[in-house]
């Protein structure tokens, strides 16, 4: 079974395309939960909930965590609540954004 961390890597290959940072830390993905040793769900969001990207990037970060060894499930769940705002990107994502 692969680790939260190799999870959150897979992640990181993510990106949106609108803006040049994964969506792991632009703050998109709220929550990660391993339901057993091969099922994983993960809560995420959209920069906006007229996001162009809003079925495709769910099903990237399915695929992609599906890709790792061990894992035969993940669902995807798109959450607005709480709202996404900048404040919830990592200091690497404004940094790169010029944001910092």
């Amino acid at each position: 079974m692969p680790t939260e961390d190799e999870v959150i890597e897979a992640i990181k290959t993510v990106f949106d395309p609108e803006i040049p940072v994964n969506i792991y830390d632009l703050g998109l993905i709220y929550d990660i939960r391993f339901i057993n040793q091969a099922q994983i769900e993960v809560d995420m969001t959209l920069t906006s909930p007229n996001c162009p990207v809003a079925e495709s990037m769910p099903q990237e970060v399915k695929w992609k965590i599906n890709r790792l060894p061990g894992i035969l499930t993940t669902k995807v769940n798109i959450v607005f609540d709480p709202p996404w705002t900048k404040d919830m990107m990592s200091t690497e994502a404004m940094l790169e954004l010029g944001l910092l």
